[in-house]
């Protein structure tokens, strides 16, 4: 009975032993320098250093890891400018909301955005249809103004001004016909874009069950 408590004695102290060594293993060690130039030591975070690094090391002392200071409190002016920015951010965010629930209703499906996208080209085009026809009025004009320049061919310097002015005129003419057709031309690229944007957006909101609008009439016939 005796030699039974002993043994469960001498147990109980290794045990003990054991978990101060483990907790003696597992311990870290902390070191800086501090703003005076001393290096300190601790068992924790040195609270002197904590506006800089700090070495957390093992109890054999190699580098376990290294703390990083916190960053430094931002001024007053830099967190309005944050402020700023985050509240621009939010109001970008709600226009565009805004635009993408007015662009849903307006466009309820595959086939009124279709709709929308050829009526706008094709109001761009008449422009340019009619751009094209004036332009030919005044080369046909610029034509017979030739034959009458032709007569001052070898004494230009007896050209009449108001012949001239006529010449200038439907030069200037032709050409701002010419930048109307180039600017409809550039307009029609943007209105396939925009409209190729929409459609990415619009998409996911027609789903599956609008699909069958987007190859034309000929998937709207029934098989027999």
């Amino acid at each position: 009975m005796i030699f039974k408590s002993r043994q469960t004695a001498g147990l109980g102290f290794a045990v003990l032993w054991c978990g101060f060594l483990g907790s003696t293993a597992a311990q870290s060690i902390y070191t800086c320098v501090d703003d005076k130039g001393r290096k300190l030591t601790s068992d924790r975070p040195i609270a002197e250093c904590m506006d800089r690094a700090q070495k957390e090391l093992n109890p054999s002392g190699t580098v376990r890891r290294v703390l990083a200071p916190p960053p430094p409190p931002k001024s007053r002016a830099e967190m309005e400018a944050d402020e700023k920015v985050q509240a621009e951010a939010r109001m970008q965010q709600a226009e565009e909301n805004r635009r993408d629930r007015a662009l849903r209703i307006r466009y309820p499906d595959r086939a009124s955005h279709n709709k929308a996208r050829v009526a706008a080209l094709e109001q761009v085009n008449e422009t340019i249809k009619t751009a094209t026809k004036r332009t030919q009025e005044l080369a046909d004009q610029r034509a017979s103004i030739g034959a009458e320049l032709d007569f001052y061919k070898n004494s230009p310097g007896k050209l009449p001004p108001a012949l001239k002015r006529r010449v200038d005129q439907t030069d200037a003419n032709i050409a701002e016909q010419k930048r109307l057709m180039a600017d409809k031309e550039a307009e029609k690229i943007s209105i396939t874009q925009r409209f190729d944007a929409e459609m990415v957006k619009l998409q996911p909101r027609w789903g599956v069950a609008d699909t069958s609008t987007a190859t034309g009439p000929a998937n709207s016939v029934k098989k027999p």
